[in-house]
């Protein structure tokens, strides 16, 4: 590696690290913890590749990029920040970055990144986006792991071009925000963003309508695995017809759609038309070291709505962290948001956190799995892949009311519907006391509908 490059971090020991490496590659280095100083060396026409910390005690790295840009146009700049939200990553690839890192970096990565930013200079600078309609950071798109550092750097990559994006994911991942994030951080930012329901399209003028509702916005088809196959045949002819000014396409969907289109579920040409970029939103539990940051995140946004200050005990923490979530972002947010509002202490107790996830489902909805599957096989299989969800850790405490309730709860409202609402025909057919059927309704909150009989 040869070249000079200017460090600027107000971390003593990140600005020691990286100019102890960078040396040792064979680079000069400047390093300093003055925004302004680093500006200095950027007018006197110093150095060959910057690498800025973004918030700095005399300024941002982010705010300096235009201005960097400006008196130096082909520096390559690489981003680094401990603000781990998708607002960083969008910001720094509008503002025409190299890169962007998130504290705490992979040496060897960043090492990696800064050679290739030596070896070649950035393409020329993009008109800066209009600031009307500028989105505010109140997504919860907040995530430091590989997984999410790598969906925001796609979604930067992908904003501004026309290809369709098909957002896969199970469901409370945030699929419907990440296409949502894509637009507001677009170019079409100021253009309608229209969500495509199975109404819109239960018609044949209603794709049309959907286009006039759009104009060259946003269109988005929602689990768009749920669509009949009269819907997906008007979807086809609509992308067929756009035109250069048409709006962008996206779609979301919890289904795996390649597997669904292999079994006859889904339209081939409906799934090519809808996959020019896919992005895979991941699950929760394969992000556990986000958890921390999007509690923090939940309860300082509950703050801002006038509830009272709360934080996890490093215990509960620790409780939280080895729950498995199926419901995911959406389950998580909820639960915390329930803390805010009961909670007397500032610190949220491990006790708060067993008796809310031990009234939480045990298990995913059942999936997969053989037609002739009896039904304690299938309890099992799914049984198992709970426990390995918690890796290695066992659930929360009262596994066995949690396990009893799901089966329970399903078992009783299919009876209650199978025999038209009669209690006391239900209770005979699952063999237990009428009383006994009542106080169940009762606990589980059952709503019960009288209506012709099915058996």
């Amino acid at each position: 590696m040869d070249g000079t490059v200017l460090v600027a971090d107000d971390d003593r020991t990140i600005r020691t690290v990286l100019t102890q490496a960078l040396t040792r590659a064979g680079c000069k280095v400047h390093a300093t913890s003055s925004m302004v100083t680093l500006m200095r060396w950027v007018d006197e026409g110093k150095g060959d590749l910057v690498i800025s910390d973004v918030v700095m005690p005399d300024g941002n790295g982010l705010d300096a990029l235009p201005t960097i840009t400006e008196k130096r146009p082909g520096l390559p700049v690489i981003v680094i920040s401990a603000q781990n939200t998708i607002m960083t990553a969008i910001q720094a690839a509008e503002k025409e970055a190299y890169d962007y890192l998130p504290k705490p970096f992979d040496l060897p990565d960043l090492m990696k990144r800064a050679s290739r930013a030596l070896d070649i200079r950035r393409r020329a600078p993009k008109p800066a986006a209009p600031a009307d309609g500028e989105p505010q950071d109140d997504l919860p798109l907040v995530g430091r792991t590989p997984a999410m550092q790598a969906l925001y750097r796609l979604v930067a990559r992908v904003m501004n071009t026309d290809l369709p994006v098909l957002i896969s994911g199970e469901s409370g991942t945030g699929k419907s925000l990440i296409a949502r994030a894509i637009h507001d951080f677009s170019d079409r930012r100021t253009l309608p963003f229209v969500v495509a329901a199975a109404a819109d399209l239960a018609t044949m003028d209603g794709p049309a309508t959907l286009l006039s509702r759009a104009r060259n916005g946003s269109i988005l088809f929602d689990e768009v695995s749920d669509l009949g196959d009269e819907a997906q045949a008007r979807v086809v002819r609509m992308l067929d017809s756009l035109t250069d000014n048409a709006p962008r396409v996206m779609a979301t969907s919890q289904t795996d759609l390649a597997e669904a289109m292999e079994e006859g579920r889904f339209r081939q040409d409906l799934y090519y038309r809808l996959s020019g970029i896919t992005a895979q939103v991941p699950s929760l539990r394969e992000r556990v070291e986000d958890i921390p940051l999007l509690a923090e995140h939940f309860l300082a946004r509950a703050e801002r709505t006038g509830l009272p200050l709360r934080r996890l005990s490093p215990d509960a923490l620790e409780l939280v962290r080895a729950y498995s979530w199926p419901g995911n972002v959406r389950q998580l947010e909820n639960t915390i948001r329930r803390f805010a509002v009961t909670g007397g202490q500032e610190d949220i107790s491990r006790a708060e956190v067993e008796q809310a996830l031990g009234n939480q489902p045990a298990m995913e909805p059942l999936a997969g799995g053989s037609e002739g599957d009896k039904l304690s096989a299938s309890v099992a299989r799914h049984l198992r892949r709970y426990f390995d969800l918690h890796g290695g850790t066992l659930p929360p405490p009262g596994l066995y009311t949690r396990i009893l309730r799901e089966i329970e709860l399903p078992l009783i409202e299919i009876s209650l519907d199978a025999t038209g609402g009669n209690q006391a025909k239900c209770a005979d057919l699952l063999g237990i006391n009428r009383n006994t059927l009542r106080k169940k309704i009762t606990e589980l909150d059952i709503r019960v509908t009288r209506r012709r009989k099915l058996m």
